[in-house]
């Protein structure tokens, strides 16, 4: 229970910040807000809807962050920064928005996460949720922040966790739980893979089911009794799996050898889509969502916004938008997902960005496969060439709209562009949505 006499400190100025002070100031609890940058953007908007709350900016103070009874901390700030790591020495117990809301959650939770394809899994089991007639919480780090989805009369949580979530969640207590796929991202913020795994991990803790993807042995959980598992992939049908096969000549989507939806009936497109409508048939069947409900959503559920998204189809050549792909695994599947569509070596990549430390080889692979030309830009870029110009031509550009005028002439009909960046975009753009909207711009200008 959170108890009013405590010294709260709330760190980090953003999305979530901002959702943990709402919270509090419903509650009448007392806090602080403390934000490392000397002049954060929601500073305005902070100081106007809590007036009376101190404010403190710049650089965090150990000795003043050891006067806290807990520090709130923002999944954007390490908690392995010198003054958080120095206030948990000395006692101060650190907390995330995610472990106050699985402490005050009112209906069951639904927690997604994995280094690809949350944000689809989760809007996708949501919309499940609907269709099956749930008043569904859908949020987390896609869309609305946790804690503002409370006391709103949900039935259920649809949550995305990313892994700065995960780290400060003590136990989450999810009635189904999933990680879907672990590849290198964050290795900014991370030593190795396996510390950013357990962090991941951290998503089953308490969890009554666990919904496990058989071809990656990294998303399993440790056994736990009591924990139910549930297993997907597109590794071939076995009892009560959920899985693919064929049936009078066409793929179909099913549970053991029980059909339950046809490949071109799914709205979704690209193989990794499939494995991802696997997890939410894999999650809404261990809640209970009838499967008539499910196949209605499947059906109606194209994707979102930068995500592997059709932008359009010019002079024959494909074109897509996946500026979410912002780490290695995520760029591989989206150029053999599209690769496979096309041709033997039609699909030019346009990548590139902050690569955040993460091993850039893996790319190489695919492109030798499928690859006619990459297209790089941004800050590792170089990083990016070294991996690719030993299996692909390649080519660098200063932005992104002169990417998408040259890879206009370097294709022909039946070929994909294919943005898909591998990296961050924080050194060109705001965010990945910015970079996405800049690459439609120019493509539906050619």
């Amino acid at each position: 229970m959170i108890a009013s006499d405590q010294k709260r400190f709330v760190l980090g100025l953003g999305v979530t910040g901002m959702a943990c002070a709402r919270y509090l100031d419903r509650r009448g609890l007392p806090f602080e807000m403390l934000d490392s940058r000397p002049a954060p953007a929601a500073a305005d908007a902070f100081k106007q809807a809590f007036p009376n709350v101190p404010l403190h900016l710049g650089a965090f103070d150990a000795k003043k962050l050891c006067e806290a009874t807990e520090l709130w901390v923002s999944p954007g700030i390490a908690i392995s920064e010198p003054a958080i790591a120095q206030a948990v020495v000395a006692g101060v117990k650190v907390r995330g928005d995610i472990d106050v809301f699985a402490e005050h959650a009112d209906a069951p939770i639904i927690a997604i996460t994995g280094s690809n394809g949350k944000s689809t899994v989760t809007t996708l089991v949501g919309m499940m949720a609907a269709q099956a007639g749930y008043k569904a919480g859908v949020g987390g780090n896609l869309g609305t922040p946790a804690l503002d989805l409370l006391d709103q009369g949900h039935d259920l949580y649809v949550l995305e966790l990313s892994s700065f979530q995960l780290e400060t969640t003590h136990r989450l207590n999810a009635a189904c739980a999933v990680l879907l796929n672990i590849s290198e991202d964050h290795m900014d913020r991370y030593e190795s893979k396996l510390e950013y795994l357990r962090a991941k991990q951290r998503i089953f803790r308490g969890a009554k089911v666990a919904v496990v993807n058989n071809e990656d042995a990294l998303s399993q959980p440790l056994p736990t009794e009591g924990m139910k598992l549930v297993s997907y992939g597109l590794d071939g049908p076995d009892l009560n799996k959920f899985s693919i096969m064929q049936s009078n000549g066409e793929d179909v989507l099913v549970r053991g050898f029980e059909e339950l939806i046809a490949v071109n009936e799914i709205a979704l497109k690209g193989r990794h889509n499939l494995s991802n409508a696997l997890a939410a048939l894999a999650i809404g069947h261990s809640i209970g969502f009838p499967v008539a409900a499910m196949r209605q959503a499947l059906k109606e559920f194209a994707g979102l916004p930068h995500r592997c998204e059709w932008v359009r189809t010019h002079h024959g050549v494909h074109y897509i938008n996946d500026s979410k792909g912002t780490n290695v695994g995520a760029a591989c599947v989206a150029i053999q997902s599209f690769g496979e569509s096309a041709e033997s070596r039609q699909l030019v990549l346009i990548a590139g960005g902050d690569a955040k430390g993460a091993d850039l080889s893996p790319l190489a692979d695919p492109m030798k496969q499928y690859g006619k030309h990459a297209i790089l830009l941004g800050k590792d870029a170089a990083l990016l060439e070294d991996a690719l110009a030993p299996v692909v031509p390649c080519s660098r550009v200063e932005t992104l709209e002169e990417a998408v005028k040259q890879a206009s002439r370097l294709v022909q009909s039946g070929d994909v562009v294919l943005l898909s960046p591998a990296c961050a975009s924080i050194d060109m753009f705001r965010n990945y949505e910015e970079r996405g909207a800049v690459f439609v711009k120019e493509v539906l200008a050619l």
